[in-house]
């Protein structure tokens, strides 16, 4: 009997490692930039990495590529209309499928990031619907319309935040006030529960669940607040106010044993938060006014935080417990960051891509290129996966080999 049950478990085992390397998560495992690719390049030649494939036809949009097993996922708007693409690992065009209308306004085109997860994909518009695809030929499974069904509150730059799937729940921010934040059936479209959060709209932050002392909590940011609430039930366990006026919360908060990092925007700068030991508050540990970007993250290696900010142009390197500036310059910022063995790979604003390693005390830049179309707004998160490095600007997306020989 002993016999046949571990060739089962072991089985098993393999299938749920199957399904985690078929799924894609915004910027990495844990949502914190941090990618598991090993054997990469410590150095570029001058021209950059070598270009494996190129795709143009994208159309506007600012979300970054999502590689699923041997597939690669992205969005873009033609005419106001947004579509989903999919890609195998050497470029071809699988399909292309039609998503509905966008937003137009400020910043026009695609935003969100699709999601794989489990057999099933997950994209959400500017306009507030939720879609839920087959990832093998693109048809829609169920949408859902957070605007009309859940009171949603339309914002300045559109809906941006990136869903976040959860086991059988998908979690987003609506904004309304009834249903502020939700938890959706990922598999039907339906209401697991609604919570009025604190009462503030939305503010485009991509959410994250955290563990602490054996607790999860889901974390997300609204117009002036961070808050944590219970993923199984909805219910705020805590909220701080950010002390932000504008509203703009799209990056991802950073947590790590019972602190968490908060970036405002515009010339509001970041806060380092700690948890009460019951988990059910937080006072804040510092204050600074760098990384103050309305969207780019930053990368926590060893116990330094690096990233750039958008009203010094400074790329820095500060103390996660005080806040203390290691090292600053005014180079390769504003910009957006990720990092996978050991290196951060960091993407302005203006198309520059840089290679930078990190160190106790600071940081050295070790190569750069330029991506072609230089000009403004390179702002979507760039991606490494399998020994490649996925960059979108505007109607194209570039995939890199950095694969060391």
């Amino acid at each position: 009997m002993k016999k046949r049950i571990f060739p089962l478990v072991f089985l098993m085992f393999y299938v749920l490692i199957i399904n985690a390397q078929e799924n894609s998560t915004w910027r990495g495992v844990n949502r914190d930039g941090i990618y598991p690719d090993k054997n990469l390049l410590d150095k570029w030649t001058e021209g950059g990495p070598e270009l494996v494939w190129k795709f143009d036809g994208l159309g506007l949009g600012y979300t970054s590529a999502s590689v699923a097993g041997d597939k690669v996922f992205i969005t873009g708007t033609i005419d106001s209309i947004s579509y989903l693409f999919s890609f195998n690992i050497n470029g071809a065009l699988l399909w292309k499928k039609e998503l509905g209308k966008e937003w137009m306004l400020n910043f026009p085109g695609a935003r969100s990031t699709p999601q794989i997860y489990d057999g099933r994909g997950y994209v959400l518009s500017g306009l507030g619907i939720v879609t839920c695809f087959d990832p093998n030929n693109g048809n829609k499974l169920w949408t859902v319309d957070l605007y009309k069904q859940y009171d949603g509150k339309e914002i300045k730059f559109g809906i941006t935040e990136n869903l976040l799937v959860d086991g059988d729940k998908l979690f987003c921010a609506p904004g309304g006030v009834d249903a502020n934040i939700i938890a959706l059936d990922r598999k039907t479209g339906n209401l697991i529960w609604k919570s009025k959060g604190v009462g503030e709209v939305s503010a485009y932050c991509s959410p994250k669940i955290i563990e602490y002392k054996g607790v999860r909590y889901l974390l997300t940011i609204t117009e002036k607040s961070i808050l944590s609430l219970n993923p199984e039930n909805g219910e705020v366990v805590w909220s701080h106010d950010l002390k932000y006026p504008h509203g703009i919360h799209s990056n991802t908060p950073v947590y790590r044993d019972g602190y968490i990092f908060a970036m405002n925007g515009w010339e509001f700068g970041s806060v380092m938060l700690k948890l009460a030991d019951d988990g059910k508050s937080v006072s804040e540990v510092w204050r600074s006014k760098l990384f103050d970007l309305e969207h780019g993250d930053v990368v926590l290696i060893g116990n330094n935080i690096y990233g750039a900010d958008w009203t010094t142009k400074h790329f820095s390197c500060v103390d996660w417990y005080t806040g203390v500036v290691k090292d600053s310059v005014k180079t390769i910022s504003p910009s957006s960051v990720i990092s996978a063995n050991g290196l951060i790979y960091v993407y302005t604003y203006s198309g520059e891509v840089a290679l930078v390693k990190p160190l106790e005390n600071g940081f050295e830049v070790i190569s750069k290129f330029k991506v072609e179309g230089v000009k403004r707004d390179h702002i979507a998160i760039p991606v490494i996966n399998k020994g490649r490095l996925y960059i979108r600007y505007a109607n194209s997306l570039w995939v890199y080999n950095i694969t060391a020989n």
